[in-house]
Order: structure tokens, then C-alpha cells, then sequence
């Protein structure tokens, strides 16, 4: 029987200040790059302690619109997206580079990585952008969606993504957050979801259906309040269970 094992990835650098906790619980981080959050400052500080961990580092471009913290999709061209996206990853490259270190992943952030799932052109203009990056860099995305399919097309290594944190409806999309049961608070449930995505390539949706999935990585939010705790639990449950943290 084949190990489990998962990637535990979490979303930093984005003016919560608690990447100092969740580090020594992940084994990837995706780094706000200046479009819904971070600026040099933070990118250099929160590349080097995920260094110090040992974390796999990724960028996480977003709509440019701190306003909204990319959580809204703006009226803006593919062209001018095309720009702002290659622009954020090249900030945070510039900055590791000089840090002697490596971009593994690039991960869309809040409305970008939800519109690209299920709308052609802006998974396009996500698709033109790595293919202006080095061939080796992943991108993380869910499963099922257009931007899978597009990035499959053009060669475009993935990693398929799922979110510990959050509850899914039956066609796999993300409950909104104006929903008040869009984010999971309790750690059992929690685990129990992520143990079923590794383990069953299954997800309870919303309204109780069990649907088919893939994820090689888990994300949790780290603006979540609850972040550190929620982590701290789930790593703990999964080691218990034989589930290695890659």
C-alpha cells in the first residue's frame, strides 16, 4: 500500500503578520506579490523565513486591487492583466534571485484564481504568463477547472490544489464567502475533509454530496483567524493518521 503524503501550502505575506507560526507547519507558501497585498519589503522578509524552513516558495499574483484584497473581479483588459501578473511574479523573482534562492510554484490569488477556473480568457492570459516564465516553475490549480485544462494543453506543469479551510459546492466551485458556512472552523471537520481528498479523492459539497477530487496540495488560508490553530491541529491529525507533510 503506497504512503499518503500531501503538500500543506498557505497563502503569506499579506499584512498578517503570523508567518513566523505557520511556517514550521508547511511545506509551501505562495507569497502576496503586490497586486492584492506584500511589497518588497514583505516579499524579502517572507521569502527568507520560509527559506529558513526549509518551505517551498511561490508567487501568488492577484488582480491589482489592494482595495478589495483581489477579492473582487475588476474591469481590467487581458493585456493590462497580462502586464500586472508578469510583473508581480518578476518582483518576487528579482528579490529571491538576490536571495540565492528559487520560485518552485506561481498560485492566483482570490478572484483571479476563481475567475480563471471557470472563465477561458483569464485562465489565457494566466497560461501567457508562465509561459514567459522558466519551464520547471508549477502552477497551482483546482481541479477540473478551465485553467487545469488550458495549462495541460500548453505544457504547463500543475499541482492540483484543494482548500482545507473551505467548503465546496457540488460543481467543485468555493462556497462564497458572503455565505456564512464558506469557511470551515472546526478541526475535525477539517481533517476529516482533508483525509477524504488524500485518501478517497473525495469531498463532501455543501449540500452533502460526495464528489470526486484530486489534490496534491492543501492550502489554508493564512489570513484566517483561526490560521495557526487550525494548522497546528490538522498537521497533527494527519501525522497521526500516516499522512506525511511533504
Amino acid at each position: 500500500m503506497n504512503k499518503l503524503a500531501v503538500d500543506i501550502n498557505a497563502d503569506v505575506g499579506e499584512g498578517i503578520g503570523n508567518e513566523n507560526q505557520l511556517m514550521p507547519f508547511l511545506s509551501s507558501c505562495n507569497i502576496a506579490c503586490g497586486g492584492h497585498a506584500g511589497d518588497r519589503e514583505t516579499m524579502e522578509h517572507v521569502s527568507r523565513l520560509a527559506a529558513n524552513f526549509g518551505v517551498k516558495i511561490g508567487a501568488h499574483p492577484s488582480f491589482p486591487d489592494k482595495e478589495n484584497f483581489g477579492r473582487v473581479a475588476i474591469n481590467i483588459g487581458n493585456e493590462s492583466l497580462f502586464v500586472s501578473l508578469l510583473d508581480q511574479i518578476h518582483d518576487l523573482m528579482t528579490i529571491l534571485m538576490k536571495n540565492n534562492l528559487n520560485i518552485h510554484h506561481v498560485k492566483p490569488h482570490g478572484a483571479l484564481y476563481n475567475l480563471a477556473a471557470e472563465n477561458r480568457n483569464t485562465a489565457l492570459v494566466i497560461v501567457k504568463v508562465m509561459k514567459q516564465l522558466p519551464s520547471h516553475i508549477k502552477l497551482y490549480v483546482p481541479y477540473k477547472s478551465i485553467i487545469a485544462d488550458l495549462a495541460i494543453e500548453n505544457k504547463i506543469p500543475i499541482v492540483y490544489e484543494a482548500f482545507a479551510d473551505r467548503n465546496y459546492n457540488d460543481d467543485l466551485t468555493l462556497v462564497s464567502r458572503n455565505n456564512k458556512n464558506a469557511l470551515i472552523h472546526d478541526v475535525n471537520t477539517m481533517f476529516k475533509n482533508v483525509y477524504n481528498i488524500i485518501s478517497k479523492q473525495k469531498i463532501e459539497s455543501i449540500s452533502g454530496k460526495e464528489i470526486d477530487i484530486k489534490a496534491q496540495t492543501v492550502c489554508i488560508h493564512g489570513d484566517n483567524p483561526e490560521a495557526v490553530v487550525l494548522l497546528k491541529s490538522l498537521i497533527s491529525q494527519l501525522k497521526d493518521n500516516g499522512v506525511s507533510v511533504l
